[in-house]
């Protein structure tokens, strides 16, 4: 079980192992906003509510505009676990198939790691595709790659519970949660 960590501001910041949340609590560096109904932390000395969402005391600036390497984790999430040419997905695929990273521009034709060249892909489509231009075999993706949102590179791969959710939405708005909970 993992603790949402808020800033000062209440600007979801990341997920934290509950130990390391109760180290914040413990230490005055953070407050408990939400905690497990029922669930207590207890030590020789302290029992403390398990959190689910804590908040930091002090705010800690966070730059706006970050960028994510390009990872199979992302990558597969912002695409949806579905292959860009064929459309199936991962739970879709053949025991010795698998989900692969393609560029569309392949590397030895020039082609880069950049979000907006690299799309998900079944091995079997890549392995078809080889070091050819889409346009060349008739394969078109089925949504033009584009740069995520950072966002959705933050909280796409995590799993929130619904208590945690609610953080995500106040402060991103019911848009961008509904669209994480796509992925």
């Amino acid at each position: 079980m993992r603790c949402l960590a808020l800033n000062a501001s209440f600007e979801p910041l990341t997920m934290v192992p509950v130990r390391r949340a109760l180290r914040l609590v413990i230490d005055g560096k953070a407050e408990i906003v939400e905690a497990d109904a029922g669930r207590v932390a207890r030590s020789e000395r302290l029992a403390i509510p398990r959190p689910a969402v804590i908040r930091l005391v002090k705010f800690v600036h966070v730059p706006r505009r970050f960028r994510r390497q390009v990872t199979n984790t992302f990558l597969f999430a912002r695409d949806g676990y579905r292959c860009q040419f064929c459309g199936r997905t991962q739970s879709q695929l053949r025991p010795r198939e698998g989900l692969t990273r393609d560029h569309l521009v392949p590397l030895s034709r020039g082609g880069t790691n950049a979000w907006t060249n690299v799309v998900t892909a079944c091995s079997t489509c890549n392995a078809r595709k080889g070091s050819h231009l889409p346009e060349e075999l008739g394969m078109h993706p089925l949504h033009p790659p584009v740069e995520p949102h950072f966002v959705h590179l933050a909280w796409a791969v995590r799993r929130l519970t619904p208590t945690q959710a609610k953080y995500i939405r106040l402060f991103y708005g019911a848009e961008v949660l509904a669209e994480l909970s796509a992925l």
